[in-house]
């Protein structure tokens, strides 16, 4: 396995986001292995971190944009095409300002790159973190499409169709490309934004990107090129391929395998990513429930005074003690509670899935020494929401994170899942009682 990589060096680039067209200084700094890329907006009261996942993306027009609560990164889909370009994984990227998007430069990720080159690489002592595409997974939207198959373990190839019909100056235009550094650097680089003329005087009437002029971007008349020139026969497909590069690394790590890609944008790139993080997640639940568990049901039932036919926790396969947990609850027929709801239609009851959340945050609550010989007391269940039925057949999974855990109490915010679709959540506050009746 290849290793991790970070910059040698911090760098900074100043520019003006494409978009805000506010002018912005970013520092990015090298990064520890496994942090990933992480913005940092450092103009709030608390500096706020912003990891660059796909969980983080909020809605905008033609852009990917990240948001933590009401803060935001925009326009980083050039900025991550550009790590994938450079070789990377670890960066910390801080900046701050109005809009906080950033630089836009010519409207390609060469200004990215170029701070990369300054900054150069090196290895770090962690073998990179990949997704290797083992099945065909599929997303689309009307006529466009994005088809994610297996293909050649090293690398990621990416094969795209843009068609803009017979009619207008931009046409058909299709493209393949391996992606490698020194293919990506002379191939997909240097490719720049591009719009229609109606729509960059739409997007500039309504105040964006009011700063620019037909110069610094590639606007397309019915002719061809205003004012400017087209650095590639078909710069507008090898810059639809940057973004979709840019796009799948927010799943956190190098794709593996190839992408097929028609007529998508950031909308649709979103999708397949969050699909592909689906199935990592399925993956990675198999791998964890088919190993030993953290908790079996013997330390189980040694730490909880619970027992039929109100036991809920059947394993525990994930802990770290005082900050988080994740826990099985196997749904059959047989609990005792589908006898009468419903006796048609069995369907778990939401105080029960509150209870199971309940008794995997008192095994995460018990590990704490002082909580020694204690059972947790719900004393109160706030935010609590129901998105799916639990069925008999399914497999609920139970994680309770700690926000704060004192001598005598516990807050902590808890999801049940079927799968990867969310079935509940909320936040629980408990006390922790004597086990023993007194």
């Amino acid at each position: 396995m290849k290793q991790q990589q970070t910059i040698s060096k911090a760098v900074e680039l100043t520019g003006r986001g494409l978009f805000t067209g506010e002018e912005i200084t970013v520092r990015i700094r090298p990064a520890a292995p496994d942090t990933g890329v992480v913005f940092v907006r450092a103009d709030q009261p608390e500096p706020v971190r912003i990891p660059a996942l796909i969980d983080n993306v909020t809605k905008r027009a033609r852009r990917s944009s990240l948001r933590n609560g009401t803060v935001s990164i925009e326009t980083v889909e050039h900025f991550m095409a550009a790590v994938v370009g450079a070789d990377l994984d670890n960066l910390e990227i801080e900046l701050s300002g109005p809009g906080c998007e950033l630089p836009g430069g010519d409207g390609s990720c060469l200004v990215f790159l170029e701070a990369f080159r300054r900054a150069g690489a090196t290895s770090q002592d962690a073998e990179r973190r990949v997704f290797q595409i083992t099945q065909h997974v599929r997303v689309s939207e009307g006529d466009a499409s994005i088809d994610a198959v297996p293909g050649d373990p090293d690398v990621l190839d990416v094969l795209y169709d843009l068609d803009y019909g017979d009619a207008g100056p931009i046409g058909r235009q299709i493209y393949a490309v391996r992606v490698m550094p020194e293919t990506f650097e002379k191939d997909i680089a240097p490719a720049r934004t591009f719009l229609l003329e109606a729509e960059a005087k739409a997007f500039q009437a309504r105040g964006l990107g009011a700063h620019l002029t037909y110069k610094d971007v590639l606007v397309f008349g019915p002719e061809g090129p205003i004012d400017n020139e087209a650095r590639f026969e078909n710069e507008c497909v090898r810059h639809k391929i940057q973004d979709l590069i840019g796009d799948a690394m927010l799943l956190g790590r190098h794709l593996r395998g190839r992408l097929i890609a028609r007529k998508s944008g950031h909308s649709l790139n979103h999708r397949l990513v969050m699909r592909l993080m689906e199935t990592l997640a399925a993956e990675e639940m198999s791998r964890r429930m088919t190993s030993e568990p953290a908790i079996d049901i013997r330390r189980i039932q040694r730490l909880l005074p619970h027992r039929y036919p109100f036991l809920m926790i059947d394993r525990v396969i994930e802990l770290e003690p005082e900050k988080r947990i994740t826990a099985v609850k196997n749904i059959t027929i047989n609990e005792e509670f589908f006898q009468g709801h419903y006796p048609g239609q069995p369907i778990m009851p939401g105080v029960m899935i509150v209870e199971a959340m309940a008794q995997a945050t008192g095994l995460l609550l018990s590990q704490k020494l002082e909580h020694t010989g204690k059972v947790a007391v719900l004393l109160s269940i706030d935010s609590a929401k129901f998105r799916r039925a639990v069925m008999p057949g399914d497999q609920l999974i139970l994680e309770s994170e700690t926000i704060r855990v004192k001598a005598r109490t516990a807050h902590v915010r808890c999801r049940a899942k079927v799968g990867n679709a969310l079935a509940a959540e909320a936040t629980l506050k408990c006390m922790m009682v004597d086990a023993e009746p007194i």
